[in-house]
C-alpha cells in the first residue's frame, strides 16, 4: 500500500496547484491524484512525465500540496527530492516546469536532464 510522506519531497506553487485542479475537473474519469515521475529518454538520460491517476499503486509515495495529491513512484523519489512544481505563462506559452536543484546537467531542449 502506498506511503503517506511528512515531508515535503515535491512542492507546489499555487498557480500550478490552481491550474492542475482545473484540469482534473475536465477529466471524465475524475482523478484524484497528480503523478509526478522521472523516466529514461532523452539527450540527457531522464525526462519529467505527470499524468493523473484514481488510485496509488504499491511502492508510491503519497503527499498533498496546495490541496493537490501527489504520487511518486519509488524510482522517481530520489531524482524529485527538493523539486518544485510551477505553471509559467509567457509571451513564449505556457505549461508546467518543473524546479529540481538535483539537476547536474540538462540538454539545449529543456526537456531532458541528469543527476549524479
Amino acid at each position: 500500500m502506498a506511503t503517506e510522506q511528512t515531508q515535503k519531497m515535491i512542492t507546489v506553487s499555487t498557480k500550478a496547484a490552481e491550474k492542475i485542479k482545473e484540469f482534473m475537473k475536465e477529466e471524465a474519469e475524475s482523478p484524484e491524484y497528480l503523478r509526478v515521475y522521472v523516466q529514461g529518454g532523452g539527450c540527457s538520460g531522464l525526462s519529467y512525465g505527470m499524468g493523473f491517476e484514481k488510485t496509488p499503486e504499491e511502492d508510491d509515495i503519497v503527499m498533498e500540496e496546495n490541496g493537490v495529491k501527489l504520487l511518486v513512484d519509488s524510482y522517481s523519489v530520489d531524482h524529485l527530492q527538493g523539486a518544485n512544481v510551477d505553471y509559467i505563462e509567457s509571451l513564449m506559452g505556457s505549461g508546467f516546469k518543473i524546479n529540481n536543484p538535483n539537476v547536474t546537467k540538462s540538454c539545449s531542449c529543456g526537456h531532458s536532464f541528469s543527476t549524479e
